[in-house]
């Protein structure tokens, strides 16, 4: 860190002094609403404050992962729900951190890359180290004109106030068994510091933890002072063998290929075997297939990206396997899709079976992407996958799916009732 301390920074410094403040005053005097907004407000307007003669890089993926803040802060109050109020709490800062740390990293750091992510964490590390020698700074001047005898003494009284604590409490204790008056007296001293509010000391201390936090990381960025991690494209070393791939590809599809003629032979056609009926069905087996959905996804994910497809021969047969594999997840999505809908038909609709809906209704998006990167390899997953399940995150936590089960409910109602009076 630099030795002196420009006015600008000290200029910052109050400003992030403010922030803290306003974090504070948003997030921990009741519940979050349009704080939050009115908090991410403040915040991007001190960042861009700061990096006001500062060109950005990666300005699209930016404004749109910005938008997306916006739009969840402002979810806040636009409606109530315990599950994406939970979620926001951690998307949200996620969000900020990785959008500041993107649009001021190098143009040439490819964000949707492995290297990116160690390099958004030594910035985060090295944020803390900067902090610690901002202090480091501040205490020396403090320190200055100051006699160092002094400085040494009071050293010494602080330590030794500190190692007679636990026998002053030892001492005490057993003063007040021998002596009740002494117990008496020793007891209303509590009273004495009832001046002290506890919950303004917390609450300073917040302000100052975030005050540190906001300007440690803003200050590093605009430092650039954390030296860009190399992004290694050789990761032959890692990858798995064809064969075996191939080998367990065969085998699972094998057993994808059965459960499918099973589906289309009683589920898809409407009539059940066995002693269970279409809600019972749709309980047991929904979570069963959309766990095995979400495995097929990762495999496929790791085929595509971290298996040596070695001939050209080899490669076809595994994109054919892939193909199957992920074509066989269509079937299954649509197996778990229908078997929430008997559920529903049964049961009603809740926030969390819409909620169901919607995220498979997301994985078809996923998986339809996915069987086109088999055969177009030059197609970026992360990319795809992380826009879009911003997209996403962003839109359940926007849309008031609460009301939206309202609807459906009276709909699923009114339906029952005309059929009864049609009967």
């Amino acid at each position: 860190m630099e030795k002196k301390i420009s006015k600008s920074d000290w200029l910052f410094l109050g400003f992030c002094l403010l922030l803290g403040i306003l974090g504070e005053e948003s997030f921990f005097r009741g519940k979050i609403g349009i704080s939050y907004f009115v908090f991410i407000s403040g915040f991007y307007a001190v960042f861009f404050w700061r990096y006001r003669r500062y060109t950005f890089s990666h300005q699209r993926m930016g404004y749109l992962i910005l938008c997306c803040i916006w739009l969840l802060s402002a979810s806040f109050f636009l409606n109530d729900n315990e599950v994406t109020y939970g979620l926001n709490i951690i998307a949200i800062p996620s969000l900020v951190i990785f959008h500041l740390v993107l649009v001021t990293s190098p143009k040439h750091m490819k964000w949707n890359q492995l290297g990116m992510f160690p390099y958004l964490f030594s910035m985060l590390l090295d944020s803390v180290k900067y902090n610690a020698a901002f202090s480091g700074v501040f205490a020396k001047g403090l320190k200055q004109g100051v006699d160092e005898r002094k400085t040494v003494i009071w050293k010494k009284v602080l330590i030794g106030l500190v190692i007679s604590l636990p026998v002053l409490i030892i001492v005490l204790n057993l003063l007040m068994s021998a002596d009740a008056q002494f117990k008496r007296m020793i007891g209303g001293i509590p009273e004495w510091f009832n001046v002290i509010d506890l919950q303004s000391i917390f609450r300073v201390v917040i302000i100052l933890f975030y005050t540190a936090g906001f300007f440690g990381f803003m200050q590093i960025l605009f430092k650039k002072q954390i030296k860009v991690i190399k992004q290694t494209a050789n990761v032959q070393g890692s990858k798995l063998d064809s064969i075996i791939t191939i080998t367990i590809l065969i085998v699972i599809n094998a057993v994808y290929l059965l459960f499918t003629m099973v589906q289309f032979k009683y589920f898809f056609s409407g009539s059940l075997q066995g002693d269970y009926t279409y809600a019972e069905y749709a309980r047991k087996g929904f979570f069963e297939l959309l766990f095995v959905t979400m495995i097929n996804l990762s495999i496929t994910v790791v085929v595509l990206t971290v298996v040596n497809h070695g001939t050209n021969f080899v490669k076809r047969f595994m994109q054919i396997l892939l193909t199957i594999l992920v074509l066989a997840s269509f079937v299954m999505l649509i197996s778990a899709f229908m078997r929430l809908g008997m559920y529903e038909d049964a049961y009603g609709f809740t926030f969390t079976r819409i909620l169901a809906h919607s995220f498979m209704i997301f994985l078809v998006v996923i998986f339809m992407y996915t069987l086109v990167k088999v055969w177009v390899e030059k197609l970026s997953l992360f990319h795809f996958y992380f826009i879009s399940s911003l997209i996403y995150f962003t839109s359940i936590t926007v849309i008031d799916l609460d009301k939206m089960v309202v609807k459906e409910n009276m709909i699923a109602t009114r339906k029952a009732g005309r059929s009864i009076f049609t009967i």
